[in-house]
């Protein structure tokens, strides 16, 4: 998530506590978004091992990590979660990684294009993010 604008700007869904996931969709962004210079985290173990330590310093990115039990540091992904399991997920009777991976992608695509957030003056993360970097959206 760009923190300015609370743009997603890639996600992957796993049902594992393996750091690979979380790397290949920093990967992502990177090559879609280009490189941010510092990326914050919750301290879970995809974040604290080597894998993911290994792909930010060879980015050149510098890494931050929330206060242990400190929720409120990472206050945008929290809430961003919290959206998403109540007006997604918990709507759904989800029987399968798929069909979870497609609710999750329109819901992230609802959030990002049409949602208005106050603290943007009710813009999308879209248009902020649009607005304030300049690049243009792909179709």
């Amino acid at each position: 998530m760009d923190w300015a604008t609370r743009k997603v700007l890639t996600w992957r869904l796993s049902n594992t506590l393996d750091a690979s996931f979380c790397a290949e969709a920093l990967e992502d962004a990177i090559a879609k978004y280009g490189k941010p210079e510092i990326m914050n985290t919750d301290q879970g173990s995809q974040y604290t091992g080597t894998g993911w330590i290994m792909t930010l310093t060879k980015a050149e990115i510098k890494i931050s990590m929330d206060g242990r039990g400190r929720y409120l540091d990472n206050i945008f992904i929290e809430r961003l979660w919290r959206s998403l399991k109540q007006e997604a997920i918990y709507l759904h009777e989800i029987t399968n990684g798929f069909q979870a991976k497609q609710i999750i992608d329109d819901w992230i695509e609802f959030y990002n294009a049409e949602r208005p957030h106050t603290a943007l003056d009710k813009r999308t993360p879209d248009a902020a993010y649009f607005n304030q970097t300049g690049i243009q959206k792909a179709a």
